[in-house]
């Protein structure tokens, strides 16, 4: 019965006479006294906002507490939580990583040649594939635009088919196993 009656107290539920038989009662009767003060610390605590922050390791260490950091990722649901989590942020990074825009440069081929009828390009950038270079009107000149990945590439142009001929604007060069001669381009981001 004193647990309903300091219940009640702490709840507001008693009218001004009860209050005031109550205060009576606790002023008189010490255990009725220490009950009341009890269940009146239990409440300020049930009533009090949540911790939000972690003791840090010397109170732990003080308390005496075992804090097992890794129990909640070994636990079933919490690998399957930090599985979705890696996913997830595997994903992220593939999807916003820029991988055309950073790992290509464009770059436009160009051959000032009036004589022919034909021109083509193959290089280590498409497997030695020969790709058309388009004629740019009746200027003489042909060309073609590609994206390329950075680094050092040769190549050559074919003309009419049949002969492969170095680029003259591009100094650097060297021979392949065919009698011929290769440019060399390096392509830098």
């Amino acid at each position: 019965m004193n647990n309903v009656l300091i219940s009640m107290f702490i709840d507001d539920e008693l009218d001004l006479d009860d209050k005031a038989a109550f205060v009576e009662r606790a002023h008189g009767d010490a255990s009725f006294r220490e009950e009341t003060l009890a269940l009146l610390h239990q409440e300020k605590l049930l009533r009090s906002d949540v911790t939000v922050s972690v003791p840090d390791a010397t109170i732990r260490e003080k308390m005496n507490l075992r804090v097992p950091r890794w129990s909640a990722i070994l636990r079933p649901a919490g690998m399957l939580g930090s599985a979705i989590a890696a996913a997830l942020v595997v994903v992220l990074l593939f999807v916003s990583y820029p991988h055309d825009a950073r790992t290509t440069v464009s770059h436009r081929f160009i051959l000032y040649r009036p004589d022919l009828t034909r021109v083509e390009l193959a290089g280590s950038f498409n497997e030695w594939r020969p790709i058309p270079l388009e004629k740019i009107g009746e200027s003489g000149y042909w060309e073609v635009t590609m994206d390329l990945p950075p680094g050092e590439h040769r190549f050559s142009y074919i003309l009419e088919g049949d002969r492969k001929y170095a680029d003259p604007t591009i100094i650097t060069r060297e021979q392949d196993d065919f009698g011929g001669e290769n440019s060399i381009l390096m392509v830098n981001i």
